[in-house]
């Protein structure tokens, strides 16, 4: 019997390999966090170094570049939190702050 289970485990976990090799995700997503570093220090009148900004995910993103980070497949740039606006736009939508991000969030990903 534990030679027949086995049998069947190993055809089921081949399956499931194979089942996989989409060509999608063969190396975990790899890129920087913000969170982890600077939390959400939205101080950038008294800590411009260290506040959530769009300076700051420009900076990280041209290090992660010159420094080879991106030929190594860390391609991403995560903007987690704290880039809200304490208010919503004219149509109620959640907006970035402006100060902190003056040219939006769009131009930033597209950066």
């Amino acid at each position: 019997r534990m030679k027949a289970l086995m049998g069947v485990v190993g055809v089921v976990m081949v399956g499931v390999v194979v089942g996989l090799e989409n060509g999608l995700a063969r190396t975990p997503p790899m890129g920087w966090l913000a969170w982890e570093r600077f939390r959400c220090n939205t101080d950038c009148d008294n800590d411009p170094d260290n506040c959530i900004s769009e300076s700051l995910f420009k900076a990280m993103a041209d290090l992660m570049v010159s420094e080879g980070y991106r030929d190594l497949g860390y391609d991403i740039v995560c903007l987690d939190d704290c880039w809200l606006d304490t208010e919503r736009d004219a149509d109620d939508k959640l907006q970035p702050d402006p100060k902190r991000f003056p040219s939006g969030i769009k131009a930033l990903a597209d950066y």
